[in-house]
């Protein structure tokens, strides 16, 4: 038996299933990871600061030209839901309990029909004011040129992702934590289990199998069942086919 056969066995007697994914999982469809060679943090240079650095709450509200500049460079592509985004969809529509934890900011989840998400680091698909709290769609952006946003009441507009330096958000964590502890399968896709706090909600699993799909290898291998380093596409291209 190959181990896309094992995985699609485990989907099938699985009551609930929870993936949790990173930033590998939205590499297939065009936008950079994080932490790999070709990553943000690699390659993003020329703005005076560190990535990290940008990202952060006090930069955002210090440097907010800085801020914004790096974040249409970044996180403002068009991008379309992959194959992976697209099965998890699917496995819920056929009446699948199937659960999405995700650390992307992207909206590809919810892009290709996943309604049950948790996006443990915000979103990047609209902003608020805050001054007023007013919401506003990231399309503001596009349209704004250059300009630092603000609201109709003049206040400064902030995406609403989780920055570093600020909390997550607690009913985001929570619902996460409950799903990963209720459920049977857990999937790790796309991510090196590298931050943290969000790495750290998978030690609330207590289910029967724990599968790892990355390319690279983690520090959770040897407690999974089945670790997969191959194409996340290819992989659930493959479990989607032999589901029917």
């Amino acid at each position: 038996m190959t181990d896309t056969e094992k995985l699609a066995d485990m989907l099938r007697s699985s009551r609930h299933t929870v993936f949790f994914g990173g930033a590998g999982v939205s590499t297939e469809s065009g936008l950079k990871d994080y932490r790999s060679r070709d990553g943000i943090y690699h390659t993003a240079v020329n703005y005076g600061m560190t990535p990290e650095q940008i990202l952060s709450h006090d930069v955002f509200f210090q440097k907010p030209a800085l801020f914004y500049r790096f974040f249409r460079d970044f996180f403002l592509q068009e991008a379309q839901p992959n194959i992976t985004h697209r099965a998890l969809a699917e496995l819920e529509r056929q009446g699948r309990e199937v659960t999405v934890v995700t650390q992307n900011i992207d909206g590809l989840h919810q892009k290709a029909g996943s309604r049950r998400v948790y996006e443990l680091h915000g979103t990047a698909a609209t902003l608020h004011c805050v001054a007023c709290s007013r919401a506003y769609p990231a399309a503001c952006l596009r349209s704004g040129g250059d300009a630092v946003p603000h609201c109709a009441c003049g206040g400064l507009l902030k995406p609403d992702v989780v920055l570093y330096g600020e909390p997550l958000d607690e009913a985001v964590v929570n619902g996460a934590i409950e799903a990963i502890a209720a459920a049977d399968l857990l999937i790790i896709g796309g991510t090196s289990l590298a931050v943290y706090p969000a790495a750290g909600f998978i030690r609330y699993f207590r289910g029967k199998e724990l599968v790892i799909v990355n390319r690279d290898s983690t520090d959770y291998d040897s407690r999974a069942s089945l670790v997969l380093h191959e194409s996340l596409g290819r992989v659930f291209g493959d479990v989607m086919t032999r589901l029917g």
